[in-house]
């Protein structure tokens, strides 16, 4: 294999490597300079970003509910390539994966401390309403919205597993088409290394509350190689035998641990709570993706919450959605759009309303709240020291971490080993040890960058640098969708 003779492949990690050398050489300034950019981005472009949200939702749901839900993606007689309970456990796996670990508990209890605006409702609902605005729809509506282009131009019209595949009918230009290959290859890396920085940080955050310690950045280091080196033997083993495999093991650990914390606290309070945030999100979301009059955080707010998210969705799309796709053979494309829009959202509003609800009742016995749940890598640790069988629910949660990080590396270098080697649905093994090598060496130069001054950490780093890599997919999906109703369109015609 000659890497010169695939351009893709070439240009995506010639930038990457660069990136990384940059940093390495220049991490304090490399720093500044992506802080600057991000303000830039946020200033200009951080209400697209919500507006852009609001509408792939819509648009989904409108394409689900119209005859174009019918739309197979396959042979008109073929069945599921997967089952549904596998097809959600690898959807779930590649789309959320450890952040629900990360946010379980940090996320309610900072939104109940300090409401995004103010409200009729009661603290605890608002704060488990924002908290499902920023997990729910809208982020699983960017994964829906690629996987139905992309498993449309797959399965049906017979395309490689390329993006420049499924607007190659609007542009003719070689050059723009490896131009938005590279551009999506690159998004994906920056979503990927971004997930496991902040994964293996509350690893190692993990093993510094269990064992009483301070393991420093060498440990994360050593972290982020080791999830890296069992994602690459995953990947290698493909999509049957690793990946599926993994994934399921992951849903099931994840909800032994949420029936655990659920059977253990006031079910009743849980479920009412589950119940009224739900109703509430479904009432409120289109004025909250809109940020409308009452329910405008704020730009600070946006900035340091939402424009995060949406731009971690969206830098995450790619892979996701495109794995999705890979998975979603045999399937309508309502069955693809509701599936992806409802089952998960649902489980990720279920288990914050279980972590978060308990989280408030043990904040409402104390005296005064002491802030033992605002360290967004240890809050989950702490939080499991109220129950029994905390040191068994720590190492749990410590190996589901990993595991989970290994689910989304490896969805990602397969994806990503699929783009590189023309497109191929089964690449070759030697693309994944390629991919493997190269984002455990990005990964590495982001965990730097995030130790780069004493008042920064890698979430910090994170948010800075993926506002500004997912604006050009943003604007690019805006094109994509567009084509892709153009293209349906013109074809029903012919």
């Amino acid at each position: 294999m000659k890497i010169f003779k695939n351009p893709l492949l070439a240009l995506s990690i010639g930038f990457i490597f660069l990136f990384t050398l940059w940093v390495f050489l220049a991490t304090e300034s490399s720093y500044e300079a992506i802080e600057i950019a991000s303000i830039w981005v946020r200033n200009y472009f951080g209400y697209f970003y919500l507006y852009l949200g609001l509408g792939c939702v819509l648009l989904l749901l409108g394409i689900a509910f119209s005859p174009l839900g019918k739309i197979k993606l396959g042979k008109k007689n073929s069945r599921p390539e997967h089952s549904l309970w596998a097809w959600t456990a690898m959807l779930y796996s590649a789309g959320m994966g450890a952040g629900i670990l990360l946010r379980a508990v940090q996320e309610p209890v900072f939104m109940q401390q300090n409401p995004p605006y103010p409200s009729k409702l009661s603290p605890e609902t608002l704060a488990l309403e924002f908290t499902f605005y920023q997990w729910g729809f809208t982020a699983w509506a960017f994964y829906g919205l690629f996987a139905m282009v992309v498993g449309y131009a797959l399965f049906v019209r017979k395309k490689r597993v390329l993006v420049s595949s499924t607007i190659e009918d609007n542009i003719k230009s070689p050059t723009a088409l490896i131009g938005i290959d590279v551009m999506t290859v690159i998004t994906t890396v920056f979503g990927l290394i971004a997930a496991i920085g902040l994964g293996t940080t509350q690893i190692n955050g993990g093993l510094n509350h269990v064992f009483k310690t301070d393991l420093g950045l060498i440990s994360t280091l050593l972290l982020t190689t080791l999830v890296s080196a069992i994602a690459f033997v995953s990947a290698w083993q493909g999509v049957n035998k690793g990946i599926k495999v993994i994934s399921k093991l992951n849903i099931l650990i994840t909800v032994a641990i949420l029936l655990f914390i659920f059977i253990n606290s006031d079910t009743s309070a849980i479920l009412l709570a589950f119940l009224t945030a739900t109703w509430q999100y479904l009432i409120d979301f289109i004025p909250m993706s809109l940020a409308w009059e009452r329910y405008d955080p704020s730009i600070a707010f946006l900035t340091d919450w939402t424009f995060y998210y949406w731009a971690f969705w969206l830098a995450w799309a790619p892979f996701t959605g495109i794995f999705i796709a890979r998975i979603s053979k045999g399937r309508t494309l309502r069955q693809l759009l509701l599936g992806v829009l409802i089952i998960p959202s649902l489980g990720t509003f279920f288990w914050f309303s279980v972590f978060g609800e308990s989280s408030f009742q043990i904040i409402e016995s104390m005296e005064t709240y002491d802030e033992r749940f605002a360290n967004v890598f240890t809050s989950i640790f702490v939080f499991f020291e109220n129950y029994p069988m905390a040191t068994v629910l720590n190492f749990t949660t410590l190996f589901l971490l990993i595991s989970f990080l290994v689910t989304s590396v490896d969805s990602a270098v397969f994806v990503l080993s699929m783009f590189t080697d023309r497109g191929k649905k089964n690449p070759s093994k030697k693309y994944r040890l390629i991919w493997s090598v190269f984002i455990l060496m990005a990964t590495i130069a982001l965990l730097l960058l995030g130790s780069a001054k004493p008042d920064i950490d890698v979430l910090t780093a994170v948010q800075k640098l993926l506002v500004i890599t997912s604006l050009p997919f943003a604007l690019f999906m805006v094109f994509m969708a567009f084509s892709f109703l153009m293209g349906i369109k013109s074809r029903n015609k012919a």
